[in-house]
């Protein structure tokens, strides 16, 4: 049980960095710079790469999980 509420937590964070990055920037980095308008492009890239990575590995891990049952 627990396995399964961490892979769905780990999806539906990959979830988040892939499909709201900016939104993700503004809870996490915006306070650290003074003149901090917008996220740059590699930040972007680097935060969607990073969410595909989760939510593959936490759709992986809920099907090996139901698979093994």
């Amino acid at each position: 049980m627990k396995g399964m509420i961490l892979f769905i937590f780990l999806t539906m964070v990959g979830m988040l960095l892939l499909f709201k990055p900016v939104w993700f920037w503004e809870i996490t980095e915006r306070w650290k710079s003074r003149d901090a308008s917008e996220p740059s492009d590699l930040y972007l890239w680097n935060t969607r790469i990073g969410g595909l990575i989760c939510t593959i590995i936490g759709i992986a891990g809920l099907i090996v999980y139901f698979w093994n049952g």
